[in-house]
């Protein structure tokens, strides 16, 4: 499954998605009324096809995307162990023992593994767990969402 393929399954399969784009990037959030104001835009998942944002994936390789992915803490913790609190000088996680270029294997976000995303380049053994990450992390956004508007509607 290449990204233009990963986006449209992303599209297709979950329901109040709102797709944004920048520089060839994809971004995923559950906005099902599309008036969500620009500090709620948080995506649930993104396809990246560029080294735009950081370097240490080499996707500057043809055909090359990662995918990445907010599932809840407890997935994380169970596929990853505890995520990387530590950054260097340009705020990247320190991953030690992962390849952070390496296709289809399930690694920490680069940037965002503190806050329970993770990553896969080129999925393909892995698409199975990755629907199943997608659809949790669609679940948590549309709960999240929910509440969110439960809370703004009461007096």
């Amino acid at each position: 499954m290449n990204a233009a393929e990963m986006a449209q399954y992303i599209r297709d399969t979950f329901d109040g998605v709102h797709v944004m784009q920048n520089q060839g990037d994809t971004f995923f959030l559950y906005d099902p009324e599309r008036d969500l104001p620009p500090q709620r835009q948080m995506p649930f998942a993104t396809v990246v096809t560029g080294d735009h944002y950081d370097r240490v994936s080499a996707l500057d390789r043809p055909g090359f995307y990662r995918l990445n992915i907010g599932v809840t803490k407890a997935t994380y913790v169970g596929l990853l162990g505890t995520p990387p609190t530590e950054r260097d000088a340009a705020g990247l996680l320190d991953l030690t023992g992962h390849d952070l270029a390496a296709q289809d294997v399930f690694m920490p976000h680069p940037y965002y593994a503190s806050q329970y995303w993770l990553s896969v380049i080129n999925p393909v053994s892995t698409l199975p767990a990755v629907r199943e990450y997608l659809a949790e992390a669609h679940g948590f956004a549309a709960r999240k969402h929910a509440n969110h508007r439960s809370r703004r509607q009461k007096p």
